[in-house]
């Protein structure tokens, strides 16, 4: 137990300049009468003339005492503290001290320095050491002789991968990246429909191998999956390819580096892969969506792990989060239930009607070239691309425009059957009419990849329509 000496408290450590300023004036205080600690943090030699010096190598009194800045000056009266100064100011040491000459041949102000008990990652450790953490899951404790990661793949929390044990000490300063309280609810998670905390999504981002400023992408790819519409528990019943699509928009993508450029879409860029994959982990360890269980698809799809990706923003195309109702510059994530990855290369279109031929030949083969409004799309469109219909003054919208006009297809080229494929339409919803690839709003564009490269790609999506199916989602990234 802690007890806070009445008198003067100093709080200072060796490694800083100012608290060797004032090292020779220590004693002047312990003289002034009115009792002096000191409480040293690194190292015993300083102050070791002075009675009362205690070397606070646990950084307990430091924690307690909530110091922040060394050194600090404290006067405590009957156990409550009731001044403070930290740094060197000459007038606020002579004020809380009593002693009028204090430090007069010292410069009147220096800067402190940090503490030791905020260095990077020992603030956490002093909170689950001294504080108590406060967190509410359950603790799982290991055998001595046990290795963590193989432990938690054991449990069957791992996607296969190893995963970054969650201690205590990793769960709070992953918290610390979110001003949302531990114990808010977001939801509840399928397809168990367990409660699901801020403070179970930080377990979950640690395991993912997130940092601490990815928090408000995770909780709104978390709450985005949560949407009665997004209907996450059938698109981890379907026997589908399909798994959560992120794609982020606004400062909040760009302030964490998530990658909207080279390789947009695959690994490397720890943002992009940790994200997505924390929202998979909430899945399958807060909601139980384990593959061969709930999960039953037949394939799956290299997704599956993490599929998550920024739309790049640099061009004068509208940004997806835009086009979907929000403000340019507000910070989003869109999920949509995507399969695997189809590359769409042409590499000799010049013009915007050719290359939009390009684009509509491939995404009449999504899914099946005889099935029409089965399921959304989302054409990704590189730099490269995308230049051939900006100069030539084509909006996403025009895109878009000229691509439904394109994918419209006679409904007799459809019916099963027809062309020698089984796969198709019943004569009676195709014959005589013209039918559309896809449904309303259902073909999303957005603009990312390398500028070096005439590749675009296909993302196909599942189940557009019906009680079992799924519309892509777009949340507000929180501050």
């Amino acid at each position: 137990m802690f007890d806070m000496p009445d008198g003067l408290i100093v709080v200072a450590k060796r490694d800083c300049p100012t608290c060797a300023l004032i090292e020779p004036l220590l004693n002047d205080l312990r003289r002034a009468g009115d009792g002096l600690t000191v409480y040293v943090q690194d190292d015993p030699a300083y102050a070791a003339d002075v009675s009362g010096a205690v070397l606070d190598d646990t950084l307990e009194a430091s924690y307690r005492l909530n110091i922040e800045i060394v050194p600090t000056l404290i006067r405590v009266e009957n156990g409550h503290e009731v001044e403070r100064t930290y740094g060197w100011h000459r007038g606020d040491w002579q004020r809380i001290s009593g002693v009028e000459s204090l430090g007069a041949e010292l410069p009147e102000m220096r800067p402190g320095c940090g503490s030791k008990s905020l260095d990077p990652g020992v603030a956490e450790e002093l909170a689950v050491r001294f504080g108590g953490d406060n967190l509410k899951s359950r603790r799982v404790e290991l055998g001595e002789a046990e290795d963590a990661i193989e432990a938690l793949y054991d449990r069957g929390w791992t996607d296969g991968l190893p995963v970054v044990p969650p201690t205590p000490a990793r769960v709070l300063r992953m918290l610390q990246g979110t001003p949302r309280s531990p114990d808010e609810v977001l939801g509840n998670v399928p397809p168990d429909l367990a409660p699901c905390t801020v403070e179970k999504v930080a377990v979950n981002a640690v395991m993912a191998g997130c940092k601490p400023e990815y928090m408000p992408l995770v909780l709104a790819a978390v709450e985005a999956a949560l949407i009665d519409e997004f209907g996450m528990h059938g698109l981890l019943c379907t026997t589908m390819f399909a798994g959560p699509v992120v794609v982020a928009n606004g400062p909040a993508a760009r302030a964490v580096g998530m990658n909207s450029g080279i390789n947009a879409l695959g690994q490397g860029n720890r943002a992009n892969a940790t994200i997505g994959r924390a929202l998979q982990l909430v899945i399958r360890n807060v909601g139980g969506g384990r593959p061969g269980e709930i999960d039953r698809s037949a394939l799956g799809n290299p997704g599956k792990y993490t599929f998550c990706f920024a739309e790049a923003e640099d061009s004068d195309w509208e940004p997806l989060s835009v086009e979907r109702g929000f403000s340019r510059g507000t910070s989003t994530v869109t999920l949509f239930p995507g399969e695997g990855v189809q590359g769409i290369v042409d590499q000799k279109s010049r013009t915007p009607e050719s290359l939009a031929r390009s684009f509509a030949a491939s995404l009449l083969a999504v899914d099946n070239v005889k099935m029409a409004m089965a399921g959304d799309a989302m054409l990704v469109v590189s730099p490269e691309h995308s230049r051939v219909f900006t100069e030539a003054g084509w909006s996403k919208a025009r895109l878009r425009e000229e691509l439904e006009r394109l994918l419209e297809r006679p409904g007799e080229e459809l019916i099963a059957g027809a062309g020698g494929i089984a796969e198709g339409l019943p004569e009676s919803l195709a014959a005589g009419k013209t039918i559309p690839k896809f449904r309303p709003e259902g073909l999303l564009i957005v603009r990312a990849g390398g500028t070096a490269g005439l590749f675009s790609a296909i993302i196909a999506g599942w189940a557009a329509s019906g009680p079992v199916g799924s519309t892509p989602v777009t949340k507000e990234v929180d501050a």
